[in-house]
């Protein structure tokens, strides 16, 4: 009977030592296999994503390789924007346009004065001017990458954005569509209006009116540039080379083209629209004058931009 059992008890007892020989929890075996337990696990490095090397006006800077809280103190918040990055910071403009008023419910509004309020917003990447004041403290709080305002043009301008935040292949892949669909959209616009046709963009900003060269936002370059539209030679005499000219409402006349796009703020002073002089003028009476809201109108960021050229399709051609 005994020589019966006697297989089972010695497997029993070669069970019990196998299990003896298991290191306890915590203890620092080199040669056990186990996996360690969760909490011995090292810590994930949060928000370290490494960085990328941008060549910016003032020479190389390091710059996140995938920015997660970017604060924005120029004209440049819908190029972001349109790049999917996340923003926590942006200008007064930006907070003020109608169109980005729901992307940006949750998003501060600051200035290069309120170093303070940048430092609680935590940015990892900081994009302005470079004539931004405080730029040696914005530097100390974050990676602030500067441009020269109207050095690089509005299309070159996004391409170059889109490498400081590393996505320059989708920021291209957006330039070369949109070039496409302004030109393709200038020649129906030449087809209706006969290439002789002058265009004109004039803007009523805090009681002066201004007319615009090709490439100073407002859907300028757009019209001149991707449309080739015709630019009034006054126009051409005194806005093109700096981009803008102020005048009165006495020489409008001379400045209006066949059309005018007519860039105003519905809670400014507009009664100069309520006076013959500008009643008379040509493209008045035709009802050749598209009025587009001032404070969506105003830059030539992609969604700006986007905005503007849908705005130019309906006036010109009648499509939605």
């Amino acid at each position: 009977m005994r020589k019966m059992w006697l297989p089972f008890i010695l497997v029993f007892v070669l069970f019990l030592s196998a299990c003896g020989s298991q290191p306890s929890e915590g203890t620092n075996n080199s040669n056990s296999t186990a996996a360690p337990k969760t909490e011995d696990k090292a810590p994930a490095q949060e928000g370290k994503t490494g960085t990328i090397t941008y060549q910016a006006e003032s020479g190389p800077i390091e710059v996140p390789a995938d920015p997660k809280r970017v604060v924005v103190l120029s004209s440049y918040a819908g190029n972001v924007m349109a790049l999917h990055v996340n923003l926590v910071g942006v200008d007064s403009w930006a907070k003020k346009n109608p169109r980005f008023q729901d992307a940006l419910k949750d998003v501060a509004e600051v200035s290069e004065e309120n170093i303070e309020k940048i430092i609680e917003l935590d940015p990892d990447l900081i994009l302005g001017l470079s004539d931004a004041k405080n730029l040696d403290k914005l530097k100390q709080i974050a990676p602030t990458v500067t441009f020269t305002y109207g050095k690089l043009d509005y299309l070159t301008q996004q391409i170059e954005i889109g490498k400081v935040l590393n996505k320059e292949k989708e920021a291209q892949v957006w330039v070369d569509d949109f070039k496409k669909r302004a030109q393709a959209a200038g020649k129906e616009i030449h087809a209706k209006i006969g290439d002789n046709a002058t265009v004109s963009v004039i803007e009523n900003f805090d009681k002066q009116l201004y007319v615009y060269g090709d490439n100073w936002g407002r859907g300028t370059e757009i019209l001149y540039q991707e449309m080739k539209l015709k630019m009034p030679e006054k126009v051409k005499e005194t806005a093109l080379k700096e981009g803008y000219y102020a005048l009165s409402l006495e020489v409008m006349p001379q400045f209006a083209g066949d059309y005018v796009i007519l860039s105003k703020n519905k809670d400014t002073d507009n009664s100069f629209q309520e006076t013959d002089t500008y009643k008379n003028i040509p493209a008045v009476k035709n009802n050749h004058v598209f009025e587009a809201n001032l404070n969506e109108f105003y830059f030539n960021d992609p969604l700006t931009l986007e905005f503007q050229l849908e705005f130019f399709i309906e006036h010109f051609l009648g499509k939605k």
